[in-house]
């Protein structure tokens, strides 16, 4: 398999470039049409000689994944499948509001963590991303030129492929790259506490925790990393690192009825959260196949939401979009992968 150039810095092109008979300063050539131009194809480097095009296509592969289906909502969210090897498949969702469009990104094929409520976990764990394979989300998409917001929020555990996530992320916000702000781009974990700290270290980004209930016991039973990572553990690191300023932290939650949504419950997320700035998004869950979860009433999510804001903590109801396409990440997935697998049904 030829090696991506998708994911190489500025210096690692330089080197290709040498190394395929190019001068030096075609690699920074290749990092502008990559990152700037943001191109499909060798053929579009039209300022690097077709002799020179030619030996980098027998070399490297530029990594640029196009998506083989994509899925539109009524309410203009898009959801794209991109291929993978040995049946598998990711997806990136494009999810439109007024002047943003957001991309929800995918990290792993699948997920290692179980979560007992996600489609995606109940597939399993089938590989790491590489770097290429995050940026291909980006530039492959009809709206890749007018993205305003990325969140890692897709399949996978961004936090279980820290390596490949944070180069994706170097490269977004890097000047060479695509030159996003940091504050243009969220990572949504459930709580990997070694390579948590490591993200907050290590970028400015925005920081999404997935929390789903205050209680360690009933957290375990329907996310198994509970065990390893205990909440409130994930809760004290955070305690550590200023969110008062340009960086934000939220805390996911998504409201299963009668399992999450008392006013215990409530209360309990109240006091795990007294004192730290940040934010709590109510999030209805979308049913999927064969679960036993239902989501909360209107009323009830918004009386769990006005207990939360009547104690200083800012807490919304999130817009549920796409559902009428199979919103919930990892269903269309969770089909292709079983076509490929019975090729008949």
């Amino acid at each position: 398999m030829r090696e991506s150039l998708l994911g190489k810095t500025p210096d690692e092109l330089r080197e290709v470039a040498i190394k395929v008979g190019l001068p030096a300063f075609a690699g920074k050539q290749l990092a502008g049409w990559l990152y700037g131009r943001r191109v499909r194809s060798f053929d579009e480097m039209t300022n690097i000689s077709k002799a020179g095009r030619e030996r980098l296509k027998e070399e490297y592969d530029l990594g640029v994944t196009m998506p083989s289906t994509c899925q539109v909502s009524k309410d203009g969210t898009k959801k794209y499948l991109f291929p993978m090897n040995e049946g598998d498949a990711v997806e990136a969702v494009m999810i439109p509001d007024d002047d943003r469009k957001t991309l929800c990104v995918s990290s792993q094929a699948g997920c290692r963590m179980g979560c007992k409520f996600c489609m995606t976990g109940r597939q399993g764990f089938h590989g790491n991303l590489s770097v290429a394979m995050i940026l291909s989300q980006f530039i492959a998409i009809d709206e890749a030129v007018d993205l305003t917001n990325a969140v890692f929020m897709g399949m996978g555990e961004p936090l279980d492929n820290y390596v490949n996530v944070k180069r994706a992320i170097d490269v977004l916000t890097a000047d060479w790259g695509f030159g996003w702000s940091p504050k243009r781009i969220t990572l949504s974990t459930i709580g990997v506490l070694p390579n948590l700290r490591r993200y907050l270290d290590e970028t400015r980004c925005h920081l999404a925790v997935s929390l789903h209930n205050p209680f360690p016991e009933e957290r375990a039973s329907i996310m198994p990393v509970q065990k390893a990572w205990p909440v409130e553990d994930v809760v004290n690191l955070i305690r550590e690192y200023d969110f008062t300023g340009q960086r934000r932290v939220s805390f996911e939650y998504t409201m299963f009825a009668g399992l999450n949504d008392t006013k215990r419950h409530a209360d309990a997320l109240i006091r795990l959260l007294k004192g730290l700035e940040c934010r709590v998004n109510l999030i209805r869950f979308h049913k999927i196949p064969d679960a036993p979860y239902e989501t909360s009433p209107q009323i009830v999510m918004e009386s769990f939401r006005d207990r939360l804001s009547n104690h200083g903590i800012t807490c919304t109801i999130r817009a549920s979009r796409g559902e009428d396409i199979m919103a919930a990440c990892g269903m269309l997935a969770g089909e292709h992968r079983k076509k490929t697998e019975n090729p008949d049904l």
